[in-house]
């Protein structure tokens, strides 16, 4: 165990602990935890590309840093009428859309990766696709994003883990936990309202 976190950088360490307060203040739904999660993605993205040949992973460090700035709009300026964005659920419909979108879309640039240096290609490319489409529905407040973070985040922890990326396994873990705490903080949330 001591030779896992002598192999932990810096870099790491702070992309870590600002991951951290980025998922939790979401959980909290709190506007600010966006500019955390910038700052903690754009430190990612290096470290996962650099250290680990995550591709997938690192161009979805880039994209998570535009998305927080569109969920700092979003959460700031609200819906057109300029009121705060509600929670609201997704429908089945959009679920079945969601899981065509993102197997399909995984599935296609698992095999665009499997062409490069890049490891884990398609277990890589499958967790980035769907981490897209839930930070798409943090972005727009939908319940349901909670649940698809805990399955994302399950099968980060087992990728990570393999390329030896214990800290980022770690954090995982934890993601994982405020997953499930978000998915019960949003839903009271939801339910208070209707």
């Amino acid at each position: 165990m001591t030779t896992i976190f002598n192999t932990i950088t810096g870099l790491e360490a702070a992309a870590t602990a600002l991951a951290v307060v980025y998922v939790w203040l979401s959980s909290r739904n709190r506007p600010v935890g966006w500019v955390f999660g910038m700052v903690s993605c754009a430190l990612w993205a290096y470290v996962t590309w650099v250290d680990y040949q995550l591709l997938a992973d690192a161009l979805l460090q880039v994209f998570y840093v535009g998305m927080g700035a569109w969920g700092l709009y979003v959460w700031h300026q609200g819906d057109a009428g300029g009121q705060p964005l509600p929670i609201t659920r997704v429908t089945p419909r959009e679920h079945a859309i969601y899981m065509v979108v993102g197997t399909a879309t995984g599935l296609l640039a698992g095999y665009a990766l499997g062409h490069t240096t890049a490891a884990a290609t398609y277990w890589d490319a499958l967790t980035t696709s769907f981490s897209v489409l839930a930070t798409w529905m943090l972005v727009r407040r939908k319940l349901e994003n909670w649940l698809y973070w805990i399955v994302v985040d399950l099968a980060y922890m087992g990728l990570y883990a393999s390329r030896g990326a214990m800290l980022f396994a770690g954090v995982m873990a934890i993601y994982t936990v405020v997953a499930v705490y978000g998915w019960f903080h949003w839903r009271r949330l939801y339910l208070d309202k209707i």
